[in-house]
Protein backbone atom coordinates (compact mmCIF):
# COMPACT_ATOMS: atom_id res chain seq x y z
CA UNK A 1 0.00 0.00 0.00
CA UNK A 2 1.47 3.22 -0.63
CA UNK A 3 -0.22 6.90 -0.11
CA UNK A 4 0.10 10.14 -2.15
CA UNK A 5 -1.15 13.47 -2.52
CA UNK A 6 -2.19 14.65 -5.85
CA UNK A 7 -3.63 17.92 -7.66
CA UNK A 8 -3.85 19.77 -10.93
CA UNK A 9 -3.80 23.31 -12.33
CA UNK A 10 -5.77 24.75 -15.20
CA UNK A 11 -3.07 27.26 -15.58
CA UNK A 12 -0.40 24.27 -16.10
CA UNK A 13 2.28 22.83 -13.70
CA UNK A 14 5.76 22.83 -12.98
CA UNK A 15 7.40 19.48 -13.19
CA UNK A 16 9.82 19.61 -10.27
CA UNK A 17 9.92 19.03 -6.40
CA UNK A 18 8.78 21.60 -4.09
CA UNK A 19 8.58 21.70 -0.57
CA UNK A 20 7.23 24.80 0.68
CA UNK A 21 4.32 26.67 -0.88
CA UNK A 22 2.96 29.76 0.38
CA UNK A 23 1.09 32.50 -1.98
CA UNK A 24 -1.55 34.83 -1.20
CA UNK A 25 -4.84 35.09 -3.03
CA UNK A 26 -4.31 32.08 -4.84
CA UNK A 27 -4.90 28.29 -4.18
CA UNK A 28 -2.16 25.23 -4.31
CA UNK A 29 -2.46 21.81 -4.63
CA UNK A 30 0.05 19.49 -3.64
CA UNK A 31 0.63 16.78 -5.99
CA UNK A 32 2.43 12.89 -5.30
CA UNK A 33 6.40 12.41 -5.88
CA UNK A 34 5.42 10.08 -8.20
CA UNK A 35 5.31 13.09 -10.85
CA UNK A 36 6.65 15.64 -8.75
CA UNK A 37 4.35 18.76 -9.86
CA UNK A 38 2.58 21.55 -7.67
CA UNK A 39 0.08 22.98 -9.54
CA UNK A 40 -1.36 26.79 -9.01
CA UNK A 41 -5.74 26.81 -9.42
CA UNK A 42 -6.91 30.48 -10.47
CA UNK A 43 -10.12 29.12 -8.40
CA UNK A 44 -12.07 26.72 -6.93
CA UNK A 45 -14.61 26.37 -9.80
CA UNK A 46 -16.80 23.33 -10.89
CA UNK A 47 -13.85 23.55 -14.06
CA UNK A 48 -10.80 23.86 -11.72
CA UNK A 49 -11.78 20.67 -10.40
CA UNK A 50 -12.40 18.88 -13.54
CA UNK A 51 -9.43 20.15 -14.77
CA UNK A 52 -7.96 18.26 -11.69
CA UNK A 53 -10.00 15.28 -11.80
CA UNK A 54 -9.09 14.72 -15.91
CA UNK A 55 -5.71 14.73 -14.70
CA UNK A 56 -5.72 12.07 -11.64
CA UNK A 57 -8.21 9.92 -13.00
CA UNK A 58 -6.66 6.84 -13.18
CA UNK A 59 -3.79 6.87 -10.95
CA UNK A 60 -4.44 5.68 -8.33
CA UNK A 61 -4.49 1.86 -8.33
CA UNK A 62 -5.36 -0.90 -5.49
CA UNK A 63 -4.19 0.07 -2.52
CA UNK A 64 -3.67 3.32 -2.90
CA UNK A 65 -4.45 6.33 -0.71
CA UNK A 66 -4.85 9.33 -2.43
CA UNK A 67 -4.62 12.85 -0.16
CA UNK A 68 -5.43 15.96 -2.11
CA UNK A 69 -3.15 19.15 0.07
CA UNK A 70 -5.02 22.47 -0.95
CA UNK A 71 -3.92 25.71 0.37
CA UNK A 72 -6.92 27.66 0.46
CA UNK A 73 -9.12 30.55 1.92
CA UNK A 74 -8.04 33.32 4.22
CA UNK A 75 -6.08 33.75 7.55
CA UNK A 76 -8.27 33.99 10.24
CA UNK A 77 -11.98 33.38 10.50
CA UNK A 78 -14.04 30.18 11.17
CA UNK A 79 -16.24 30.36 7.63
CA UNK A 80 -15.81 27.62 5.26
CA UNK A 81 -17.27 29.14 1.54
CA UNK A 82 -19.51 26.84 -0.30
CA UNK A 83 -17.01 26.77 -3.41
CA UNK A 84 -14.33 24.92 -0.91
CA UNK A 85 -17.06 22.25 0.07
CA UNK A 86 -18.09 21.97 -3.61
CA UNK A 87 -14.53 21.60 -4.30
CA UNK A 88 -13.67 18.81 -1.57
CA UNK A 89 -16.29 16.80 -2.17
CA UNK A 90 -15.90 16.77 -6.35
CA UNK A 91 -12.50 15.38 -5.57
CA UNK A 92 -14.05 12.88 -3.53
CA UNK A 93 -17.09 11.90 -6.02
CA UNK A 94 -14.93 11.84 -8.83
CA UNK A 95 -11.26 11.93 -8.54
CA UNK A 96 -11.37 9.00 -5.99
CA UNK A 97 -9.58 11.25 -2.77
CA UNK A 98 -9.17 9.81 0.35
CA UNK A 99 -8.79 12.48 2.34
CA UNK A 100 -8.58 16.35 2.07
CA UNK A 101 -6.11 18.02 3.84
CA UNK A 102 -7.14 21.79 3.62
CA UNK A 103 -4.82 24.49 5.01
CA UNK A 104 -4.06 28.38 5.23
CA UNK A 105 -6.07 29.49 8.13
CA UNK A 106 -3.88 30.31 11.59
CA UNK A 107 -6.55 28.51 13.99
CA UNK A 108 -8.69 24.78 13.57
CA UNK A 109 -11.38 24.95 11.45
CA UNK A 110 -14.62 22.56 11.23
CA UNK A 111 -14.05 18.79 9.91
CA UNK A 112 -16.20 16.69 7.95
CA UNK A 113 -16.63 13.24 7.15
CA UNK A 114 -18.26 12.88 3.35
CA UNK A 115 -18.93 9.45 2.21
CA UNK A 116 -16.72 7.95 4.67
CA UNK A 117 -13.94 11.18 3.87
CA UNK A 118 -11.89 13.29 5.52
CA UNK A 119 -12.27 16.84 4.78
CA UNK A 120 -9.98 19.59 7.20
CA UNK A 121 -10.57 22.65 6.14
CA UNK A 122 -8.08 24.10 8.04
CA UNK A 123 -5.98 23.06 10.12
CA UNK A 124 -4.27 25.56 12.12
CA UNK A 125 -0.54 25.81 12.34
CA UNK A 126 2.02 23.94 14.27
CA UNK A 127 4.54 26.25 14.42
CA UNK A 128 4.46 29.88 13.64
CA UNK A 129 5.86 33.29 13.62
CA UNK A 130 2.74 35.01 14.35
CA UNK A 131 3.44 35.41 18.09
CA UNK A 132 3.23 39.18 19.36
CA UNK A 133 0.79 39.81 16.72
CA UNK A 134 -2.39 41.54 17.93
CA UNK A 135 -5.95 42.04 16.78
CA UNK A 136 -6.46 37.51 16.51
CA UNK A 137 -6.96 36.99 19.78
CA UNK A 138 -9.86 35.50 19.61
CA UNK A 139 -8.91 32.69 17.02
CA UNK A 140 -6.38 31.53 19.57
CA UNK A 141 -3.70 30.68 16.78
CA UNK A 142 -1.47 30.20 19.44
CA UNK A 143 -3.13 26.45 19.85
CA UNK A 144 -3.07 23.74 16.98
CA UNK A 145 -3.77 19.85 16.33
CA UNK A 146 -1.99 16.69 15.17
CA UNK A 147 -4.55 15.32 13.09
CA UNK A 148 -3.77 11.47 13.44
CA UNK A 149 -6.18 9.87 11.10
CA UNK A 150 -6.90 6.40 10.49
CA UNK A 151 -7.94 4.88 7.26
CA UNK A 152 -9.07 1.48 6.03
CA UNK A 153 -6.23 0.22 3.74
CA UNK A 154 -8.26 -1.78 1.32
CA UNK A 155 -11.01 1.39 1.07
CA UNK A 156 -9.25 4.45 2.10
CA UNK A 157 -12.95 5.05 4.49
CA UNK A 158 -11.95 6.82 7.53
CA UNK A 159 -12.21 4.74 11.20
CA UNK A 160 -11.06 6.93 13.60
CA UNK A 161 -9.58 10.30 14.14
CA UNK A 162 -7.61 11.37 17.11
CA UNK A 163 -6.38 14.87 17.79
CA UNK A 164 -3.43 16.09 20.10
CA UNK A 165 -4.02 19.77 21.30
CA UNK A 166 -0.80 21.29 20.93
CA UNK A 167 0.25 25.18 21.59
CA UNK A 168 3.51 27.03 20.30
CA UNK A 169 5.04 29.70 22.58
CA UNK A 170 8.42 31.19 22.18
CA UNK A 171 9.00 28.69 19.09
CA UNK A 172 8.36 26.05 20.94
CA UNK A 173 5.75 23.41 20.48
CA UNK A 174 4.02 21.59 24.28
CA UNK A 175 1.18 19.80 24.48
CA UNK A 176 -2.11 22.31 25.00
CA UNK A 177 -3.22 22.90 29.07
CA UNK A 178 -6.01 21.21 30.03
CA UNK A 179 -8.06 24.78 29.80
CA UNK A 180 -6.84 25.09 26.42
CA UNK A 181 -8.07 21.57 25.39
CA UNK A 182 -11.34 22.40 26.12
CA UNK A 183 -11.23 25.80 24.50
CA UNK A 184 -10.88 23.67 21.71
CA UNK A 185 -13.02 20.96 21.90
CA UNK A 186 -15.66 24.00 22.58
CA UNK A 187 -14.64 25.42 19.62
CA UNK A 188 -14.53 22.56 17.28
CA UNK A 189 -18.06 21.06 18.76
CA UNK A 190 -19.80 24.70 17.37
CA UNK A 191 -18.07 24.55 14.28
CA UNK A 192 -18.45 20.96 13.72
CA UNK A 193 -21.87 21.48 13.93
CA UNK A 194 -22.80 22.35 10.41
CA UNK A 195 -20.80 19.09 9.29
CA UNK A 196 -22.64 16.60 11.68
CA UNK A 197 -19.39 15.64 13.47
CA UNK A 198 -19.01 15.72 16.65
CA UNK A 199 -15.36 15.87 19.54
CA UNK A 200 -15.25 14.67 22.63
CA UNK A 201 -12.44 15.02 25.13
CA UNK A 202 -10.29 11.98 26.39
CA UNK A 203 -8.91 11.90 29.76
CA UNK A 204 -5.35 11.50 28.10
CA UNK A 205 -6.20 15.75 26.57
CA UNK A 206 -6.84 14.00 23.30
CA UNK A 207 -9.50 15.07 21.22
CA UNK A 208 -11.66 12.41 18.78
CA UNK A 209 -13.97 12.99 15.92
CA UNK A 210 -17.32 10.96 15.95
CA UNK A 211 -19.63 11.23 12.95
CA UNK A 212 -22.83 9.64 11.79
Amino acid sequence: MSSFAIGASIKGSARKPINVMKRYGTHFAHLDSRLNIVCLLSDLSEGAAESIVRRIRGLKQTGDLLVVSIHWGGNWGYEVPGEQQRFARALIDNAGADLIHGHSSHHVKGIEVYRGRLILYGCGDFFNDYEGISGYEEFRGDLSLLYIPTLEPASGRLTALRMIPTQVRRFRVSRAAEADVRWLRDRLKRENKRFATRVDMASDNSLTLYWD
